[in-house]
């Protein structure tokens, strides 16, 4: 195995991630203070242009689903998609949620309900649990997704319809041209925000993951012990890498949605299956109409907290996918070739956040409704860890255990599925768009994407992660909306399918 050291884009981004991860292992206290600082910068200085960007992401692709474009397909005119609905489904929630959704599924409905987004609304009361809801669906629903989808789109549509490498920059050539200077620029910012973004969401798993240990077996909460997870997740989805992605990760997706159905139909089964029934339907109610406002929500006028919960929140989400999206753009292309553009647009935009949903309806709502009717204080726990909330919900369900247990397996194949998609990603990424890196290549970026998640969790944990997606996602913004414009001009020189004849009636 050979690895393309002479790759421009493979030497800068692994150079820098690899001088971040000895800075941070060497400092952390300072790398700690310094992220600070990045965070509250880019929060108060740019939340707005993370808000409105996204806002126009999911235009933008509305009106390109709605329009005549729909019907093109990612690939050849007579193109068949390569995978089922439901694998492609499995791999498009694996890959997007990570294990992101089952940390915040019931972490985040519940920190709502006593830490109210409004500064006018009391904390632990029914219109506190109801805005916790409509806010939790908002940050899982259509905007986070339409980050994904957008990058996704043009790779899939330059890579299958017009056998092009599937790099970030060649997306960008038709506004910026060919120059390999920007380029290589690109295509490393891109590599750089993925890294930070995939970090992120191993960092929320592995707390997770310890925090499931420390309820279940009394494992002590304690940074060693998160360092052993990463080792131990670190070799198994490098051995899941070395399979490819028709083996490792395609199974490790089917098991991953199968997983998540057994525990949401039993949690939805035991728990309290007719305010589930009503939160989500209520849920989705308000989150049709409050996603303007919600979506475009900002705090010049000093709101009392309202502006630090906003950059702790919302804009901790959008940079968050925004970092995601070179990775999760990447490879919801990789597994689309052969769905027509608005098959694509309909299904990354309405399916995953709908599970997303009906998820944190049965999660979030079982916790909120034992808060609220039964007076537990599953909230408090969660103020005081978060890591702890999916655990201590399930204390006040049948099969505890066997829930946390199952929960813990869940977690860990998420985060090996993500870091498996990533490793394939980065590689394709840092080999001229090769649908088939290297292993070498793949291996290298396992093991940075490791360190540096084990390098933030030292540094401050949660919101060393929280800073690392928010910085590194500020350029990557600016190159998503090249991405569209890029994508619109394209899409007009592109033919539109004949339309089939319609047989006539015999009289």
């Amino acid at each position: 195995m050979k690895i393309h050291v002479r790759n421009p884009v493979f030497l800068i981004s692994a150079l820098i991630i690899s001088i971040l991860v000895i800075i941070g292992a060497t400092d952390s206290e300072r790398f700690g203070n310094v992220s600070e600082m990045l965070f509250e910068f880019t929060t108060t200085n740019f939340g707005w242009f993370y808000l409105l960007s996204v806002f126009m992401f999911v235009v933008f692709l509305t009106t390109l689903a709605l329009s005549k474009y729909g019907k093109i397909k990612l690939g050849p005119p007579n193109s068949k998609p390569e995978y089922s609905f439901f694998t492609w489904i499995g791999m498009l929630f694996s890959a997007g949620f990570g294990a992101g959704l089952v940390f915040w599924g019931v972490a985040e409905p519940m920190s709502h309900l006593l830490e109210t987004p409004f500064h006018n609304v009391d904390g632990n009361t029914e219109e506190a649990a109801r805005i916790a809801m409509g806010y939790s669906f908002f940050h899982w629903g259509v905007s986070q997704w339409s980050v994904f989808a957008i990058v996704g789109l043009l790779i899939g549509f330059l890579q299958f319809r017009k056998n092009k490498q599937g790099l970030i920059s060649t997306a960008t050539e038709t506004v910026l041209g060919k120059n390999k200077t920007v380029a290589y620029t690109i295509d490393s910012l891109a590599v750089i925000a993925t890294v930070m973004g995939i970090a992120t969401s191993l960092g929320l798993g592995i707390l997770q993951m310890n925090g499931g240990l420390q309820a279940v077996f009394n494992v002590p909460n304690s940074l060693w012990i998160q360092l052993v997870i990463t080792g131990v997740l670190l070799i198994i989805y490098l051995f899941s890498s070395s399979t490819g992605i028709n083996k490792g990760i395609k199974w490790l997706s089917n098991v991953n949605l199968g997983l998540c159905l057994v525990l949401l139909v039993f949690v939805f089964i035991t728990g309290p299956t007719v305010f589930i029934l009503n939160s989500f339907t209520l849920g989705i109610g308000d989150y049709l109409t409050n996603f303007i406002s919600y979506s475009l929500r900002i705090s010049p006028y000093g709101e009392e907290g309202e502006s630090a919960w906003l950059q702790e929140w919302t804009i901790f989400y959008w940079a968050w996918v925004i970092a995601w999206s070179p990775f999760v753009g990447s490879f919801v292309a990789r597994v689309s070739r052969g769905r027509t553009i608005r098959e694509f647009i309909g299904g990354v935009l309405i399916v995953p956040p709908l599970i997303a949903c009906f998820w944190i309806a049965a999660f979030g709502g079982t916790g909120l409704h034992s808060d609220l009717m039964n007076g537990t204080q599953i909230a408090e726990v969660v103020i005081e860890d978060e890591t702890l909330a999916l655990f201590e919900m399930y204390n006040h369900l049948p099969l505890s255990s066997l829930l946390s247990v199952l929960s813990l397996l869940l977690i860990a194949t998420f985060l090996i599925t993500s870091a498996d998609s990533a490793t394939y990603i980065l590689g394709s990424m840092t080999t001229n768009g090769s649908l088939t890196p290297p292993l070498a290549i793949k291996m290298v970026w396992g093991v940075l994407m490791a360190a540096i998640a084990g390098v933030l969790l030292a540094a401050g944990g949660l919101n060393a992660l929280q800073t690392a997606s928010l910085v590194a996602a500020l350029p990557f913004t600016i190159i998503i909306f090249i991405f569209a414009y890029a994508f619109f001009i394209m899409i007009r020189r592109e033919p539109l399918p004949e339309r089939k004849p319609i047989p006539k009636k015999r009289v």
